[in-house]
Parts: C-alpha cells; structure tokens; sequence
C-alpha cells in the first residue's frame, strides 16, 4: 500500500500544526509504515525537530498518529 509520513511542529498556544517534512512509500503493511517512519524521523533533513508524525493511507486516511512531545520555543 502507498502511504504518506508526516512530520510536524504542534505550536503549544493553540495546538495549531505546521508541516516540516514528509515523505511517501510503499509498504506491506502498517507495522512496516511504522518502521520506516521512525527511521524518517532520525534522517530526513527537516528544519526542526518534529512533536509529532502522523501516516495516512493513499486516501487520506490516518493509520498511525505518534507525538514525540512539545518543547517549549521560548
């Protein structure tokens, strides 16, 4: 299945979301979305570190939602 990984910043104030990176795949399965997307997390040249990443199926669906934590900007 193709699936899309985002990863994003979580503004603490609002709980409002910014993309910094994503990426596309092809995958068996949800367990190997999940492995590849933690592997994005520590090699996909992004501006920030991400709070949060989310996967979603070819639909638009979101299979997977995993929050990393907000770090305080200030």
């Amino acid at each position: 299945m193709k699936i899309e990984v985002r990863f994003y910043r979580i503004r603490e104030t609002d709980l409002a979301e910014a993309v910094i990176g994503q990426e596309t795949a092809d995958v068996e399965d949800l367990n190997e979305a999940i492995e590849i997307a933690r592997q994005l997390s520590k090699t996909l040249n992004m501006p920030q570190r991400p709070d949060a990443m989310s996967i979603s199926d070819s639909d638009g669906n979101e299979l997977y939602v995993h929050t990393f934590g907000i770090e305080n900007s200030d």
